[in-house]
């Protein structure tokens, strides 16, 4: 039986760097710095053969991947100490995409998945940080019903107002009404006015609910991931880099680690080189009380990381880093 899933974490993995063509690059190099004993957050990597499958077949999953996606799961549990899904002790997972070839920007990540209604009061327990876990609510429900709920459903927004706009167009609009600068200014109630205001706006755009549950979150979120191969934007960057497009993606499944959860904690980017020259220094440049997608999305201005980073030249590559 062909293996789909390899899992990595705790000093150990399934994968290395030489299986790019199986792993894409991301899962193969999380595979690889976990074997290293870097501080990678643990998950599972279900292949690029198994998008192949999966597109092919109508985007249905076998039994048996189930079983082998839900076995991993579990491993990630163990070592994190948490369980997906859980009221009292929820893991929550972020899905990532990951060719053979770097396509920045072209395909599709969720974060924060697992957080619903029985999750909430257990992480707002378990943190002592409310503002926190609604943040991170408000981001999921933004990002799933823009990824999963539209693109990879090929819906064609009318007049080009995406569910994405529409909500932002929400939160800005709290913004001005508030005199608010940042989303960090937000407070728990405004955090919980965009969720209900969210949630409604989707049903109203779509027909159905934003999905309670974290089963269907998770299965929703990998589809997306495997769909967004063959999404308008990565369909085009292919065509213009000669990418195969039998080459497919991974999808990486990993515990999530938040920025956003205070001005001590930070999210960031960081390159080895010069992003946009080669040249052998490090780089980098992050944010406090923010999640990645802040970060090259433009909605803040990043700090940089060292004198090196302070320059026009990197901000371009920071913006397709995604």
């Amino acid at each position: 039986m062909t293996k789909f899933v390899y899992t990595f974490g705790n000093g150990i993995a399934e994968g290395d760097a030489s299986q790019t063509e199986l792993l894409g690059g991301k899962g193969a190099n999380l595979a690889e710095m976990a074997k290293l004993e870097l501080p990678v957050p643990p998950g599972f990597t279900i292949t690029t053969e198994f998008c192949n499958e999966y597109l092919k077949n109508g985007g249905k999953y076998p039994e048996s991947l189930v079983q082998d996606v839900n076995s991993s799961l579990k491993e990630v549990e163990k070592i994190m100490g948490l369980k997906y899904g859980d009221p009292e002790n929820p893991l929550l997972v972020s899905c990532r995409s990951g060719a053979r070839q770097s396509m920045p920007g072209m395909m599709e990540t969720v974060l924060n998945v697992g957080l619903c209604t029985d999750t909430i009061p257990g992480l707002i327990k378990k943190t002592d940080n409310e503002w926190f876990v609604y943040d991170a609510y408000r981001r999921l429900i933004m990002m799933y019903s823009d990824v999963v709920m539209e693109k990879s459903e090929d819906i064609d927004p009318a007049n080009g107002q995406g569910i994405r706009i529409l909500l932002d167009n929400i939160m800005d609009d709290l913004k001005i009404d508030k005199g608010y600068e940042n989303d960090t200014e937000f407070t728990i109630k405004d955090l919980k006015f965009l969720c209900d205001e969210f949630k409604k706006t989707i049903e109203d755009t779509f027909g159905i609910p934003f999905p309670d549950d974290p089963e269907k979150q998770l299965w929703g979120a990998i589809g997306a991931v495997f769909k967004s191969w063959f999404g308008k934007k990565a369909n085009a960057y292919r065509k213009i880099e000669s990418i195969p497009d039998s080459w497919g993606t991974a999808c990486t499944v990993m515990s999530m680690v938040f920025g956003n959860m205070g001005d001590t904690s930070a999210t960031g980017v960081a390159f080895t080189r010069n992003p946009a020259t080669g040249e052998n220094k490090f780089y980098g440049e992050w944010l406090a009380n923010a999640q990645g997608e802040d970060v090259v999305a433009g909605y803040r201005t990043p700090n940089p990381l060292n004198d090196d980073t302070k320059n026009d030249r990197i901000k371009t590559c920071l913006h397709l880093s995604r």
